[in-house]
């Protein structure tokens, strides 16, 4: 897409890396040429942000889906698409046709299988499927349980400095458990696995990476014990880094009650002692990431007992709203805020964006963070609706977005 005329965005409350401050931004050639300045340039496209926040387009990192109309209700102008496809993102061929799959409205970035088939146990062709556009590499869904296959997988990626992306949860513990272990699995009768299964895959997989010198992203961290375990390590200079999606920092394992499949995630929902821990985390800048964790899933898969149903929620449309609850509750603030959404993702992804800084590329998006609106999974713009959230009030929408400076909602 390209600009048919510079664009200017007046009367902004401006999103910049180190503070918020009135202004505008002026666009050429796809690119942010001026920020802060006083108005716009004759023969400059105009676009009255009326007060409202203007700030980068969110890098979603890790989705399962690409949704382009959910993502653009949700102020998303880029995606990081996990390997689990069918079929997987194990080959060149494949991660090139997905980085080609969005544009040029959305750029989708893949993250290329790690192993062959997603398997946990040969590596697969990452260097080449680097070339082919890859911009990370992932284990997908499972973790890698064999220590030796993923030491070989983080030396290997260290050397093409690519970012690993890994679920850490340990699999032996775990196993086909579809809550985490305490009174309220207990009570609904559900196979359950403590939540240690996460602290003990956190920890070998910072001891692998601080042995290979590699970039570790683990993709959720969601208990007290994990991040703790983040936080130690990030303080002796471990190239770690850590992510979260919104139902971890807003719902407790209570949100599975009366059996709610909507509320059966991976890994799943934990204490609110675990919640709260999320919270600090974020405040305290252990977590680096607020990714939305899109995996829509049709009713042949939540329909079901609680047991049987996929794990999984459609996210890409409450991410905004849900991350500025955040910032009303005084955990964080604004600058934070899209730190977390646009700027640690973009960075991760060593994608020219997610900061109004001049030179980047002109992702930007105008918000009203009070716009208020309820969670309605009937009318999602997702191809289904399995949202937590569904019912729940909540505020801030984006009103426009743009991509390299062409508006795309």
């Amino acid at each position: 897409m390209r600009q048919s005329a510079p664009l200017t965005i007046i009367n902004g409350e401006l999103v910049l890396p180190d503070r918020t401050e009135k202004g505008a931004i002026r666009v050429e050639n796809g690119l942010i040429a001026e920020v802060g300045l006083a108005g716009p340039q004759d023969g400059d496209e105009v676009f009255d942000a009326k007060g409202k926040l203007v700030a980068p387009g969110l890098v979603d990192f890790g989705v399962f889906a690409v949704d382009k109309p959910a993502f653009h209700f949700g102020g998303i102008t880029r995606a990081a698409v996990m390997p689990d496809q069918n079929p997987p993102l194990d080959y060149p061929s494949r991660v090139k046709l997905v980085a080609q799959s969005g544009k040029p409205d959305l750029w989708v970035h893949p993250l290329a299988a790690a192993t062959k088939g997603l398997e946990g146990r040969e590596l697969a062709e990452i260097g080449l499927m680097k070339q082919a556009g890859a911009r990370g590499v992932a284990t997908g869904r499972r973790w890698i349980s064999d220590s030796g296959a993923m030491l070989r997988l983080l030396q290997y990626a260290a050397m093409l400095d690519l970012v690993v992306v890994s679920h850490a949860e340990d699999a032996a513990l775990a196993g086909n458990a579809s809550a985490t272990a305490g009174d309220m699995a207990t009570r609904l009768g559900l196979p359950s696995a403590p939540a240690e299964a996460e602290a003990l895959a956190v920890s070998r997989d910072i001891a692998l990476a601080e042995m290979a010198g590699a970039r570790l992203h683990l993709r959720q961290v969601t208990t007290a014990r994990a991040l703790d375990l983040v936080r130690s390590a990030k303080a002796r200079g471990v190239k770690v880094t850590a992510g979260v999606t919104p139902a971890h920092f807003m719902l407790s394992d209570l949100a599975t009650a009366q059996f709610r499949t909507f509320a059966k995630l991976s890994p799943p929902l934990r204490s609110d002692a675990d919640r709260k821990a999320v919270i600090e985390a974020i405040s305290d800048g252990t977590i680096d990431v607020i990714a939305s964790g899109h995996d829509p899933r049709g009713a042949e898969d939540k329909r079901l007992p609680f047991s049987d149903a996929e794990p999984g929620m459609a996210g890409a449309e409450t991410l905004l709203a849900m991350a500025l609850t955040l910032v009303r509750d005084d955990a964080i603030d604004l600058v934070r805020a899209f730190e977390l959404l646009a700027a640690a993702p973009a960075a991760l992804l060593d994608a020219p964006c997610g900061k109004l800084e001049t030179g980047k590329e002109a992702d930007i998006c105008v918000i009203d963070p009070h716009k208020p609106w309820v969670v309605d999974s009937r009318k999602m713009e997702a191809t289904a609706g399995n949202t937590p959230f569904d019912g729940q009030p909540a505020q801030g929408r984006a009103l426009a977005l743009f991509k390299g400076g062409v508006r795309i909602g």
